[in-house]
């Protein structure tokens, strides 16, 4: 779920570095804590997960911008606005895939988030796409198809096509926050909770379920929110600032990767033989992507450098003409 954020001064690379790594390592562990909840619905889940998140963003948003949390939302814009209801819906299709499908297979089909953004900016925004991206577009496709037929054929087509929905609507929302440069993600970020929360709780009532959940479903959901979501994000946030966006793309990955690891050491789940071989071609594609993009930054830094040098280096000056000998 990598987003970026403003930047300004902060920690050093290395701290930032490891930072952004820690987040994606506590990002990882929603799936395991979605498997552990026992009885809870997507809806319920949502619910008191969504609770969880709303009081932290506001303290971290009022001490972020150094001021009142109410005034930076109100301060937002209709792109933050719109973004927090493409997160609202990207919510609910996590948590219906990470409870339908395999984890593995939820957050291979999550991960195709930047690629959805890529074309939807090409398509509103008319932003160009590198090559690379569109041969990652190609690839990362073909590893989808390969893990949505298994799904069909597995029973777990709402779980995976919940997860594509929830792609695109982070897409969704990526493009929201680019429509006017919005600095800051965090409030379209309140704003999804505040609107998953408010959809939830209707739609819970309305199916005819309880709002009061179990004290063990009760506690894992909101810890899902208050130290998972809330606190990877802060995490993130904090060490994205000092980090290029072509390396937090590769960074990022590290959820992806390490998301089948914690259900399969606690509970067992493996992901089957498809499931790791389109994972693999998606993986191995955006890995490529972010990699090559990396590669262009550091060349596009070293072009630049070389070319301040040669501005601030004196020009030489032709030698004084001097009268020929014998005039």
């Amino acid at each position: 779920m990598a987003m970026h954020d403003d930047r300004g001064a902060g920690p050093s690379y290395g701290a930032s570095m490891l930072m952004v790594l820690s987040s994606g390592i506590i990002w990882s562990l929603m799936g395991l804590g979605v498997r552990l909840i026992e009885n809870a619905d997507s809806f319920q889940i949502l619910l008191y997960r969504s609770i969880a998140i709303l009081p932290c963003l506001l303290v971290f948003l009022g001490i972020s911008h150094r001021t009142s949390p109410l005034r930076v939302l109100a301060n937002a814009g209709i792109p933050s606005i719109i973004g927090g209801l493409c997160l609202m819906v990207a919510f609910f299709g996590s948590i219906v895939s990470l409870k339908e499908t395999t984890i593995a297979n939820a957050v291979f089909l999550l991960a195709t988030s930047p690629l959805f953004a890529a074309v939807l900016g090409r398509i509103i925004l008319k932003e160009p796409v590198r090559l690379a991206t569109w041969l990652t577009i190609l690839a990362g496709g073909i590893g989808v198809l390969v893990m949505v037929a298994d799904g069909i054929s597995a029973g777990r087509m709402i779980g995976n096509l919940a997860a594509v929905i929830c792609a695109l609507a982070f897409a969704g929302f990526t493009i929201a926050l680019r429509w006017e440069r919005t600095g800051s993600a965090l409030p379209a970020v309140f704003y999804g909770g505040l609107f998953a929360t408010v959809a939830s709780a209707v739609a819970t009532i309305v199916a005819g379920q309880t709002l009061v959940l179990s004290p063990l479903d009760a506690g894992i959901a909101l810890g899902l929110g208050f130290f998972i979501v809330s606190g990877g994000l802060i995490v993130y946030t904090l060490g994205s600032r000092a980090i290029p966006a072509a390396e937090l793309a590769l960074l990022s990955l590290i959820e992806v990767v390490l998301s089948p690891i914690w259900v399969w050491l606690v509970l067992g789940e493996a992901a089957s033989f498809f499931t790791l071989v389109g994972g693999s071609i998606l993986l191995a594609a955006l890995a490529g992507n972010a990699l090559s993009g990396v590669l262009e930054q550091r060349h596009s830094r070293q072009l630049a450098r070389k070319a301040q040098a040669a501005r601030r280096r004196p020009k030489s000056r032709p030698a004084a003409l001097r009268p020929a000998e014998g005039y």
